[in-house]
């Protein structure tokens, strides 16, 4: 029987439509007034994409058993694929229509029919459609349908801009908190994880994939947010990804409906639906590029999402340029300081510790004045003190050249693996040899820690600390390891090397054995050296092995 619909019930439907701002709870409001002010026993607004496939649906009437059973909601096709972008369709009985294509094995049957489209800013936003209606649907029924259809439009319209409006909020934040964690001196790759991870969360994506540059010009997933089949990525080289290299090279992005139907997809990305590239650029300068990824069927990214995340990229790069900036420009004064303490030592102090001992000298041989053999015994004693004050001065001047330069390689390397014991829990096993002759490190094996200084070329000594700090890093942060050990060999003659290998027993390499996160330093410096640097499956088969050489010289 057909409700009595009052001016006043369908201003109200109205005002409550207006007042929702978030999209299902208003879609379902839509749905319940179209059906209660018609007396339509079912109705649903179904928003498709391009293809006509739904990825929004909403329905009343139908139990959710039924709806389980029937699996996927319908497409823009058949008699749904009829509804005009103006005005409505509406049937006395659908099965008659031409384009009838016949209903799902278990749906309802359904006779009568009004269905019309919800345009949103001039497009078709998605589209109403109310059934089985005893009698037939009437003129009165269309002019509530489209009025609602209108109301819901503004409603819609209104509760996407909030949306954005909380996104770009979203965005900001995350922003200003990147640029606080690389301001505050945070490691780089947790900034970097912490950007995948909120830019996952902010744009509602499923996993997120931060693509880096490497040796080559190669572009590799360093970092991925998101449960399987998303670290699977990890590692992966997409350098010859035309949408991610068009990314990178032209900083221009772009969103894909879907990559399981898109032409010239990577194979480690097909198994995934709507995709986002944003640039990470500053100032011209591509510094990676941030890809969002959404399973298949969902929702895809819009032009709005695509400007906003490319917004956060940006940030995020000129955040990286700037840290870096400000770290050098704080070396830089450093350095300053350092080389003006040193040269105030070398030309003040120790030129007045030079004279002193010089008239300590002179009068010991003062010929017209004996000195007895006590006083000539007292003046010997300064003059060597004098001695040692100028040997220790220039030790310190050595020290502020270079911080590392009073400390010998070994104690450095006992350092570094003291300082990875929080991170892993445990403390690593260091084992350093000499020409194939084990060093005991954990007694001051004074001796062959000189030699092996006295070995290693100028600066050779701090590549080898900086790769055994990273490699301890990446596996702490990676591998979830019970155990790992460093190996430091030096060897000595014409051909001397110096190998360093950080084994572990954890989850393994990569699929990309030769390019992993946090790794592209070490491979810089085995090139800048003249030397090799490999990450390999360890003897054991299990965990990773990363193996570092360089000429002593």
């Amino acid at each position: 029987m057909q409700p009595m619909t009052t001016t006043t019930d369908l201003m109200g439907a109205i005002l409550d439509l207006a007042g929702d701002l978030d999209i299902r709870s208003l879609l379902e409001r839509f749905v319940a007034a179209s059906t209660a002010m018609t007396g339509a026993p079912y109705g649903a607004i179904n928003i498709v994409d391009d293809h006509g496939a739904s990825v929004t649906f909403v329905q009343s009437g139908v139990d959710p058993e039924t709806v389980a059973a029937l699996g996927h909601p319908p497409h823009a096709f058949g008699v749904l694929g009829e509804i005009p972008d103006e005005g409505v369709l509406r049937l006395e009985d659908l099965t008659h229509h031409p384009a009838f294509r016949g209903l799902p094995p278990g749906h309802p049957p359904m006779g009568s029919f009004l269905g019309t489209a919800v345009r949103v800013q001039g497009g078709r936003y998605g589209t109403l459609y109310l059934a089985d209606k005893a009698g037939g649907f009437t003129d009165d029924d269309e002019s509530v349908v489209r009025s609602l259809a209108a109301a819901a439009a503004v409603a819609v319209q209104n509760a996407e801009l909030y949306a954005v409006e909380r996104r770009r909020e979203g965005w900001l934040t995350a922003g200003q908190q990147i640029t606080t964690m690389l301001l505050e001196g945070a490691d780089q790759e947790d900034v970097l994880e912490r950007i995948a991870a909120t830019a996952r969360a902010v744009d509602g994506a499923d996993a997120c994939a931060l693509v880096l540059p490497g040796r080559d010009d190669a572009l590799v997933v360093e970092i991925v947010d998101g449960p399987a089949p998303a670290t699977d990525l990890f590692g992966v080289d997409l350098s010859e990804s035309p949408r991610v290299r068009s990314a990178f090279d032209t900083g221009t992005g772009h969103v894909v409906p879907s990559l399981a139907t898109a032409p010239d997809v990577a194979p480690a990305l097909a198994g995934f639906g709507p995709a986002l590239f944003a640039p990470m650029t500053a100032n011209g300068k591509g510094m990676g590029v941030l890809l969002l990824l959404r399973r298949r069927g969902a929702p895809p990214f819009t032009s709005t999402d695509l400007a906003l995340s490319q917004t956060f990229a940006a940030q995020a790069a000129l955040a990286f340029l700037l840290a870096d900036a400000r770290d050098a420009q704080g070396r830089a004064v450093l350095h300053d300081e350092r080389t003006r303490i040193a040269r105030d030592l070398h030309d003040l102090a120790i030129q007045q510790l030079f004279a002193a001992g010089i008239r300590v000298d002179a009068m010991r041989t003062w010929g017209e004045h004996a000195l007895s053999p006590q006083v000539d015994a007292e003046l010997g004693t300064v003059a060597a003190h004098v001695d040692a004050g100028i040997r220790q001065i220039r030790v310190i001047v050595r020290a502020l050249d270079d911080p590392h330069a009073a400390l010998s390689l070994v104690h450095r390397l006992q350092s570094e693996v003291d300082l990875a014991t929080s991170s892993l829990g445990f403390r690593p096993t260091l084992r350093i040899t000499l020409d194939g002759a084990a060093i005991d490190t954990d007694v001051d094996d004074r001796p062959a820690a000189v030699e092996i200084d006295a070995l290693l070329a100028p600066g050779r000594a701090n590549n080898v600390v900086a790769v055994v700090r990273e490699g301890l890093s990446n596996t702490a942060r990676h591998a979830r390891p019970r155990s790992v050990t460093v190996r430091v060999a030096v060897t000595s003659g014409a051909d001397g090397t110096i190998t360093v290998e950080v084994e572990d027993d954890g989850v393994g390499i990569p699929a990309a054995p030769a390019r992993a996160s946090g790794t592209k330093n070490l491979a810089a410096r085995a090139e800048q050296s003249g030397g090799t640097f490999m990450l390999l499956r360890p003897p054991s088969g299990q965990g990773a092995l990363l193996r570092w050489t360089a000429p002593l010289d």
